[in-house]
């Protein structure tokens, strides 16, 4: 008797498709704008939406009204979601290639997912782009940026957080458009209390005061500071986190900066081995 044949996983019918497998590695690097999108694939809007609206119907995606013009909305590809769809993609085809998926803990260090036998670990397949800007052996650092508007909450916590978590491997400052008199409490706190980070002693910087310098990775994490982020020359990498501001009036108060701050830890945790040589790796 022949055995039914087993249907493919979610996740490789899903990524199979030419134009889901580019939207996804697109969105591996940025979150993006629907036209963004539609210019990076070369692909018609319609066609693009289609493949979208798969993708976030299957988990991977998700789309975030943008805080400069509600019309708009960033598309988010989830790594979480997609190390755990992949852990279980290998399972299903024997089980000698399960690879752990090992989610970012919001709490603890940030476990790196290793390297199997048979190939790189989840958190590896997505990354783009050299790991040391430099090239391999380099002893100049990676330097990072985060902005957002008020660097008050979103840009301190991801800096604090990459400082954190890269221990003395990344060269990390953040700064704002439009800079508050001092962090927000709130940051302060759930950086204290989750992370055993202190930034008491920390004050807004504008990005004015970054002016002249090299970075190898400017980061917004602000729709708004998009917009106005100035140009830090070919060399800089840029990148956009649409991440909700948690200090916005009507908000959540101390549980929305600890979503927020856990929701960077993880983004941190996939853009670390993009940031240090690998033979850095733990």
């Amino acid at each position: 008797m022949v055995p039914s044949p087993q249907a493919a996983p979610a996740f490789v019918r899903l990524a199979a498709h030419p134009l889901r497998w580019r939207l996804l590695t697109e969105l591996a690097g940025s979150d993006y704008r629907v036209r963004e999108l539609v210019s990076l694939v070369g692909e018609p809007q319609n066609l693009v939406s289609y493949h979208l609206r798969l993708l976030r119907d299957g988990g991977l995606v998700t789309a975030q009204r943008s805080s400069f013009d509600a019309r708009d909305s960033y598309y988010h590809l989830d790594l979480e979601r997609c190390a755990h769809a992949l852990a279980a993609t290998g399972a299903a085809l024997h089980p000698a290639l399960r690879l752990g998926p090992g989610p970012a803990s919001p709490s603890g260090p940030a476990p790196v997912h290793p390297a199997s036998p048979s190939g790189p670990g989840p958190a590896s397949l997505f990354a783009s782009g050299p790991a040391s800007p430099s090239g391999s052996g380099s002893a100049r650092r990676t330097a990072v940026l985060f902005a957002c508007t008020g660097n008050s909450a979103r840009s301190p916590i991801a800096e604090a957080l990459l400082r954190h978590r890269a221990g003395g491997r990344v060269e990390v400052t953040s700064a704002g458009s439009d800079p508050r008199q001092r962090l927000h409490p709130d940051a302060v706190r759930v950086l204290r209390e989750r992370y055993g980070i202190d930034l008491a002693g920390q004050r807004p910087r504008h990005l004015d005061t970054m002016a002249g310098r090299r970075f190898d990775y400017v980061i917004s994490l602000c729709d708004r500071v998009r917009e106005v982020c100035p140009d830090f020359g070919d060399h800089s990498r840029r990148v956009h986190w649409s991440i909700p501001d948690p200090a916005a009036p009507g908000g959540a108060g101390p549980p929305a900066f600890a979503r927020t701050a856990a929701e960077i830890d993880t983004r941190i945790h996939y853009l670390l081995p993009q940031l240090t040589p690998q033979e850095d790796q733990p």
